[in-house]
């Protein structure tokens, strides 16, 4: 095909001349997207990055009054990572206490859930009508990660019956995976400087035993190691107390 001939380089990609306008909304959402993507990347802590992922939802997500990121921890423990207000924390300990709710489903089932009327609704009869006293009346949950044993979803609380749409839906879908993305490139950063800071610390107590009996780096490791399994402790902590004490605590 031909590049060369008329036409205006700075018309391309833009919208038909049947186009009426409709994507101009969409546009708007791709940029506040693209912003809230960029934002969270800058995060290199994971709470930030959740905390900042509750506040978006709630900015962006239309029908939101509250967020919280649930958190399931071996199937069991239900908490909240992070949350906008206390009605959000206190969601998540009522669905601790009834082990059900709609964001467990949302993780369990892999599916999003959204719910119109929760006093109502037959699949929760013992958290609905607790939760509809507390002023939830509608629910949107999306499942954000599952990793390892823990599992997490993305929850949006409304004091309106009804209050989520399909628009709601699809925006808080586009929010999750840009947050599930975060999260995880947070929680590498995370791990890769403890990491860094754990190999300091037991280069550290190497050097203190290759000093005070005359070993080699490889005889000092074999001397950490030897100690944290006899004491069944990690090495670095073994190595982070001879550090901080002088001493090896057998």
């Amino acid at each position: 095909m031909s590049t060369q001939g008329g036409g205006d380089s700075t018309q391309r990609g833009q919208p038909s001349a049947q186009d009426t306008g409709t994507t101009v909304d969409l546009d708007e959402l791709a940029r506040r997207l693209a912003e809230a993507a960029r934002g969270l990347q800058q995060q290199t802590d994971p709470q930030q990055v959740l905390d900042r992922v509750v506040n978006l939802a709630v900015a962006m997500v239309p029908g939101a009054d509250e967020a919280t990121i649930t958190m399931v921890r071996a199937r069991r423990h239900v908490y909240s990572a992070a949350a906008t207000g206390d009605l959000a924390r206190w969601f998540d300990v009522l669905q601790n206490e009834t082990g059900d709710g709609p964001c467990l489903d949302a993780m369990w089932k892999q599916q999003t859930t959204r719910v119109d009327h929760l006093a109502i609704d037959p699949r929760w009869p013992v958290l609905g009508p607790r939760a509809a006293e507390r002023g939830v009346g509608s629910m949107l949950c999306l499942q954000l990660f599952v990793h390892e044993d823990t599992l997490g979803a993305l929850d949006l609380l409304a004091q309106a019956k009804s209050a989520f749409t399909d628009e709601s839906e699809h925006i808080g879908l586009l929010l999750a995976s840009h947050a599930a993305i975060a999260v995880a490139d947070a929680q590498k950063l995370g791990h890769a400087a403890l990491a860094l800071v754990n190999r300091d610390i037991i280069g550290q107590a190497k050097g203190i035993l290759m000093e005070r009996f005359q070993l080699t780096a490889d005889q000092a490791f074999d001397v950490l190691a030897k100690v944290s399994q006899d004491t069944n402790r990690k090495l670095h902590v073994v190595a982070e107390d001879l550090t901080r004490t002088g001493t090896l605590d057998r």
